[in-house]
């Protein structure tokens, strides 16, 4: 498989739908597929969801949301992106390029200016690579029972338009994060 795609792997598509039987698949059955359960917080599910097969198996994951937040105050709007995931067997392959640049190319057509996502540290230098930034300031998020609390993830940004830029500040997620 090369970094592009080609004959051998093709092109991340947009899902029409997104089960437990496909996290399965990419990441097995385990009880924390992504590996954040010790972080006690609930998740929204996300809303549009990006995908690529290869050899009749789903091996790669994307999934988008909108989330309103707020920026030192200031109210804004931003596609989150979350579950994201490549099947074991398959990494190194440049599958979480490919299926993140297809997923973003549809973001862009949704109007906010940044993706934000929550990333564990081991895949910080991951989303660098790929073009995100982690932001230094803190981020709240809310939980069920009118609970806001600070996000123990990293907490990574990047443009969805050339001229936008991170406001900066403390941020505070108007809903679950996703």
């Amino acid at each position: 498989m090369s970094a592009h795609p080609t004959s051998d792997r093709p092109a991340a598509v947009r899902l029409t739908q997104y089960t437990h039987a496909d996290v399965a698949e990419i990441l097995g059955d385990g009880e924390d597929p992504f590996g954040v359960a010790e972080t006690g917080l609930a998740w929204l599910s996300k809303e549009e969801h990006f995908g690529i097969r290869h050899e009749g198996r789903l091996v790669a994951h994307a999934g988008l949301r909108r989330l309103p937040l707020s920026v030192d105050g200031t109210d804004l709007e931003v596609i989150g992106v979350g579950g994201v995931a490549v099947a074991p067997d398959v990494r190194g392959r440049g599958l979480a390029r490919e299926v993140l640049t297809t997923a973003l190319s549809h973001a862009r057509t949704l109007g906010p200016d940044h993706a934000l996502l929550f990333c564990r540290p081991p895949l910080v230098t991951l989303y660098e690579r790929l073009g995100w930034h982690a932001l230094d300031s803190e981020v709240r998020v809310e939980q069920p029972g009118d609970r806001v609390v600070t996000m123990p993830l990293r907490t990574m940004v990047t443009p969805l338009r050339e001229d936008a830029r991170w406001p900066g500040g403390p941020v505070r997620v108007r809903s679950l994060p996703m």
